[in-house]
């Protein structure tokens, strides 16, 4: 699994251990991940197919009239690459999954973040 930021924030405040994977997103949206002691994850990095696969899913996302933000395209593609879900609280997401159904997302609750 990878965890979407407002996911790994929650967990730091609450100091929970992180097993899961996060992505460079992550790393520039949250620096201080960096210094989390409780962090046992993998820090997937963005590339360059990654930013392809973005593009690809931008552009049939604007064929619907649902674009998103950069930042969650990579976020998406990095999980679509890797075979990993995202765990997330944003509900954006799920529009991904309309034009892409590789795409993998579990949403939790505000209170399960």
């Amino acid at each position: 699994m990878i965890l979407d930021t407002s996911v790994v924030i929650e967990k730091v405040k609450r100091r929970e251990v992180i097993n899961d994977n996060i992505t460079s997103i992550t790393l520039i949206e949250y620096p201080p991940i960096v210094r989390y002691k409780g962090f046992r994850g993998r820090i997937y990095f963005v590339g360059e197919e990654d930013q392809l696969l973005a593009f690809l899913i931008q552009s049939k996302l604007e064929e619907i009239g649902f674009p998103l933000s950069a930042a969650d395209l990579l976020m998406a593609s990095v999980c679509i690459r890797r075979n990993e879900e995202l765990v997330t609280t944003d509900e954006d997401f799920k529009v991904i999954q309309k034009v892409e159904p590789r795409f993998r997302v579990k949403l939790l609750e505000a209170h399960e973040k």
